[in-house]
């Protein structure tokens, strides 16, 4: 298997310089001046509450979505993000780093102290303008939501983003086709981002078109896992956009969503999150059972400042949302009566404000 590997690490890397060296003329080398360093990146925290449940924290008990990030009681935090970069005619390099929550959780698999702060750490080549060769850790090409805030409309994340990959190490070749593209990857297991504990790895490859991807991973030595994705944006009017988000993966888990966005002034814009997730086998819900999360959302900027006020109801389709702990009765004279059981509920509602400073 690893001769494989090898292999196809090494027609990856040979197919796309022959591609680009035969798209471009010779041309006479110039010097090429040395580029600066860029810096950018975001601060996000948040307030959450519950709107039909409990807001306490009973016995580690304390009901949220079963999504990633923005799940905390009370004001939490979320992360900073900050990103170091040179992007070079050429070549260039980009080091992502996160402190706070929402970063430890985006890179769960990490092993060390001092990469716990990585999310991502990449360098590339631009063999041609129509080929670049990129060699590291990098987020997730499943998907239409980000681990970085600043980049998603809606504050919480779904389902299909929180259990689908975060990030993967390994080397990719992105080619331009015309007005299609296409990526081909080989890279350690999903998430396993410092090394490759198990010797064993996972190919990718993306198709764009129109500004639709069709993506796609196979993991050979997990029973042959699979994950097939589709993502795709497109402005629909100068003010209203439409995005939309499908993915089914192997014995774990099936959703789909749109993503509805309208602005309604230079500085405000709504948008509209509708998700449905079943549990094929994942295990964060009964098996076979689902979720339908609508997720409403106003997107309010105050210069490179965005505040997110967002009001989200999960609909599952059986009770285990935790609304109440048991209380205890009494009789006419005080006296102890029985408990009241805990209370469940198929639904959740719950209010987020959150703000996202980028710069």
């Amino acid at each position: 298997m690893t001769n494989k590997i090898l292999s196809i690490i090494i027609l990856i890397i040979f197919s796309a310089s022959q591609y680009a060296f035969s798209q471009e003329a010779p041309e006479e080398s110039t010097e090429e001046s040395k580029p600066e360093l860029s810096i950018s990146g975001s601060v996000d925290m948040y307030y959450r509450a519950n709107l039909n449940a409990t807001n306490k924290t009973l016995d580690d008990t304390y009901s949220a979505p079963g999504s990633s990030f923005a799940n905390q009681p009370g004001f939490a935090l979320g992360m900073a993000n900050l990103v170091l970069g040179v992007d070079g005619e050429k070549t260039g390099f980009v080091a992502d780093l996160v402190f706070g929550p929402r970063g430890s959780d985006a890179v769960f698999g990490s092993t060390t102290a001092s990469s716990s702060i990585v999310n991502q750490l990449y360098a590339y080549w631009n063999v041609s303008d129509k080929v670049t060769l990129t060699l590291g850790n990098f987020n997730t090409f499943l998907g239409y939501e980000v681990i970085s805030p600043s980049a998603n409309f809606n504050y919480s994340t779904s389902y299909m983003f929180s259990y689908g990959p975060f990030s993967h190490s390994g080397v990719k070749a992105d080619f331009t086709l015309g007005e299609a593209s296409l990526m081909l990857a080989v890279m350690n297991p999903t998430d396993a981002t410092d090394f490759n504990p198990t010797g064993d790895f996972v190919l990718g490859t993306q198709l764009g078109y129109g500004g639709g991807y069709l993506n796609f991973i196979y993991d050979d030595a997990n029973d042959g896992f699979y994950q097939v994705d589709f993502t795709g944006g497109w402005d629909l009017s100068d003010s209203f956009y439409l995005g939309v988000n499908a993915t089914k993966a192997k014995d774990s888990f099936t959703g789909a969503a749109l993503y509805l966005q309208q602005s309604v002034s230079e500085d405000a814009s709504l948008g509209l999150r509708g998700e449905y997730f079943k549990d094929d086998g994942l295990g964060i819900l009964t098996e076979g059972e689902n979720v339908i999360d609508l997720t409403l959302s106003l997107n309010y900027s105050i210069g490179d400042l965005t505040l997110i006020p967002e009001v989200r109801i999960d609909m599952l389709s059986n009770d285990e949302f935790f609304l109440t702990e048991a209380e205890e009765t009494f009789d006419a004279f005080g006296n102890v009566n029985g408990l009241i059981n805990d209370k469940y509920s198929k639904n959740l509602s719950s209010f987020v404000l959150a703000a996202v400073y980028t710069f």
